[in-house]
């Protein structure tokens, strides 16, 4: 008996310099083809519809990019694992150096189980209307079913019936939350359909009052409010999430209003979430002892190190050209008075005081003669000579 069944791979990808979603979809292609054998070649598994679309949403941001890959899958688990395992052979995306993690692989049973719920709630009806059982449990199954016959498509997008004419909108993550919302009565939510945030919704959202993004407890909910503050910007007015760890979909009435009664503002809400996303970085990456292998971006930098005194610094621009070099009494007031830099270097220890300072100049990288064992904190990244 084989595991055949449904896969999609979940993936991230972040990239040195600046990609395009065609270079990366071309690396997937190019760079798996002869390690996998003929029978796993992408291009053929596409071909006979075994493997499906690649879906690419990368976010570019000061030169670099992140992002996330989806790949449905319809051959079975092994063979769907090692070409998961693949994607992570992949360390360059046309000029730019390149890491994919595989985060996990999901077996989709959404459909089936839509359809299940859909035939149980149908049957649930006929009991009703036999007369059988008539608890206030059996009720609220039956305005949710009545409810589900409300929601619209708008525009791709799973919404309720009142997303256009309300002046106020509530945006979700997936249908199944759109369904949940409209089951306590709230008919104004939309979905962005996991697939990037349209620039449908944008516009739509240009047009109302009051903006409110209700997102899952957990991490995806939280980069997900950074990909919709990314998009709508100002027009983004208010922020709710789901208790830790839980999804919009499965919650209960009173826990809806509960969450959205203690919205936060957006500006507020997304700072507090950058900083929660920045110090989970801060624990996963560059702290212990291992050497750091620098990008050749700053490997180019060493040139402008040797040629400072002690303490002395130089700001990279956003062209690559250097200042002239700044004493360290003088730093943060040339930070504070620099736009769209780039980098740092430094002839001395990267301490606290130098992330603090090239953190709050939006600097995310730091090259000094010397670094500690935290080799990056407030999103800062700090390199020494020895990583060059």
């Amino acid at each position: 008996m084989t595991n055949e069944g449904k896969y999609v791979i979940h993936a991230t990808i972040r990239t040195d310099g600046t990609v395009a979603r065609k270079d990366v979809i071309g690396a997937i292609f190019g760079q798996t083809e002869g390690l996998l054998g003929e029978e796993l070649q992408l291009r053929k598994l596409q071909r006979t519809g075994r493997i499906g679309h690649v879906d690419v949403v990368l976010h570019q941001s000061r030169g670099k990019v992140n992002g996330e890959i989806q790949l449905s899958s319809s051959i079975d688990q092994v063979s769907t694992a090692v070409i998961g395992a693949a994607l992570e052979t992949i360390d360059r995306i046309g000029p730019c150096k390149a890491s994919i993690k595989v985060k996990r692989i999901e077996n989709i049973v959404s459909a089936k189980r839509d359809t299940v719920i859909d035939r149980a709630k149908e049957l649930l009806l006929n009991i009703i209307n036999s007369g059988a059982d008539e608890s206030r449990n059996i009720l609220e199954e039956v305005r949710s079913v009545l409810t589900l016959e409300t929601e619209i498509d708008y525009k791709g997008m799973t919404a309720g019936p009142n997303v256009i004419e309300s002046g106020a909108i509530i945006i979700v993550e997936g249908r199944n939350d759109v369904r949940n919302l409209l089951k306590y009565d709230f008919k104004n939510a939309i979905a962005t359909m996991g697939s990037g945030i349209k620039p449908e919704l944008a516009e739509l959202a240009k047009t109302k009052k009051t903006v409110t993004a209700f997102l899952d407890g957990d991490r995806g909910g939280k980069l997900l409010l950074m990909e919709i503050s990314g998009v709508l910007g100002n027009a983004l007015t208010h922020v709710a999430f789901a208790p830790t760890s839980r999804e919009v979909e499965h919650l209960e009435s009173k826990v809806v209003t509960k969450a959205l009664g203690q919205k936060e503002t957006a500006g507020k809400a997304v700072a507090r979430i950058q900083n929660q996303i920045n110090r989970d970085d801060d624990r996963s990456v560059g702290r212990g002892s291992e050497a750091l292998e620098a990008p050749d971006e700053i490997k180019g930098w060493a040139g402008m190190l040797d040629a400072l005194k002690p303490r002395q610094a130089v700001i990279i621009q956003e062209d690559g050209s250097a200042s002239d070099p700044i004493g360290a009494n003088g730093l943060k007031t040339a930070l504070a008075d620099s736009n769209g830099s780039r980098g740092l270097v430094f002839a001395g220890k990267v301490n606290d005081r130098i992330f603090d300072l090239a953190s709050g100049a939006g600097i995310e990288n730091v090259l000094g003669t010397l670094v500690g064992k935290v080799t990056r904190k407030s999103g800062v990244q700090a390199y020494s000579a020895e990583d060059l």
